[in-house]
């Protein structure tokens, strides 16, 4: 019987998708694991067509099954490396800080090193050890191409404060989002339960029948060209769930590559904009969402503290051309 952490995939190519590469095509909907961790399974017997072995460079046709094995993670323990961290905040109990785009915030299978744990380590001596020895001092998480504020806990009663606070929602997290379409109304939420995507098992959707609770809010800060620019709050905090909910209304966050729309459709429905927009939205690479703001009470003293962070340069540049 398969290791319980064993995960499958099954994946049909559809039009869009025939004439890529295997490797591509298996990276880009699997944006959790790095290129070459996908390299390694194709060349490892791990990914079937029609049930027969493959290459990595096979190029796909369209209605091909795909069939893909990731084994269990090997538990190793997080080692330190020497990678910058920009860090907001940090005294002996807690350490804000603004994660870059493309980080993995703990080791998993794809990613044994170079993530913020990784940093973290080499950064400071002491971590909360609540989250055991793959993820010391984590509270919470950002997906990997999203950027900004996250919080990590130094000592075990600082992450049990933390974690309260994300319960009882007095943590409050604010993102910025750029997303497709102009928005009727100033302000919304979006309530609707969220689960694995009963089709495509690697995804996450709106699922209703065996989702969780899953609450989001937002209100317009900008609208323009076909393009709206919003600010999000979190009531819950499933996986992808700004993504997922966002897109489940019809307006996915731009550059979104599992549950948004091709750059070139979202250029199709803006108009009359600044001549320098389309340019700066075709170099998009990974969806313009970005915590801009976290607001908590600190776990020692309960005084309020509220850190902000602006998005990355290229995100401000769109916002600006809007």
């Amino acid at each position: 019987m398969a290791d319980a952490q064993e995960k499958n995939f099954t994946f049909i190519v559809g039009e869009d998708e025939a004439g890529m590469r295997l490797d591509r095509y298996l990276a880009q909907i699997l944006p959790d694991y790095s290129r070459t961790f996908i390299q390694k399974l194709i060349n490892t017997g791990k990914a079937t067509i029609g049930e027969r072995h493959t290459k990595q460079s096979h190029v796909l046709e369209t209605n091909e099954v795909i069939a893909l094995v990731i084994p269990p993670p090997e538990t190793s323990i997080p080692q330190p490396e020497p990678i910058p961290l920009d860090i907001i905040f940090e005294d002996g109990s807690l350490i804000a800080l603004n994660k870059p785009c493309g980080m993995v915030v703990h080791p998993g299978a794809g990613n044994p090193s170079g993530t913020l744990v990784n940093a973290l380590l080499h950064h400071c001596r002491f971590l909360s050890e609540i989250g055991g020895i793959q993820r010391p001092g984590i509270v919470h998480r950002l997906d990997k191409n999203t950027t900004g504020l996250l919080v990590v806990a130094k000592t075990d009663a600082a992450h049990r404060s933390l974690a309260e606070q994300i319960a009882d929602r007095t943590l409050k997290r604010f993102y910025l989002a750029l997303v497709s379409g102009e928005f009727e109304h100033n302000e919304g939420k979006v309530d609707a339960p969220i689960g694995r995507d009963e089709r495509h098992r690697e995804r996450m959707a709106v699922n209703r029948r065996h989702g969780r609770p899953a609450v989001t809010h937002y209100e317009v800060l900008k609208r323009a060209h076909g393009l709206t620019l919003l600010g999000v709050s979190l009531e819950t905090g499933r996986t992808h769930q700004i993504r997922v909910h966002l897109s489940h209304i019809g307006h996915p966050v731009i550059g979104d590559p599992e549950y948004g729309k091709e750059i070139n459709a979202v250029l199709a429905a803006v108009s009359d904009v600044h001549p320098l927009l389309p340019g700066k939205l075709k170099k998009v690479k990974t969806q313009l969402l970005h915590a801009a703001r976290l607001q908590l009470l600190h776990p020692d003293s309960g005084e309020p503290m509220i850190f902000e962070t602006p998005p990355p340069p290229h995100f401000q540049e769109i916002i600006s051309l809007m």
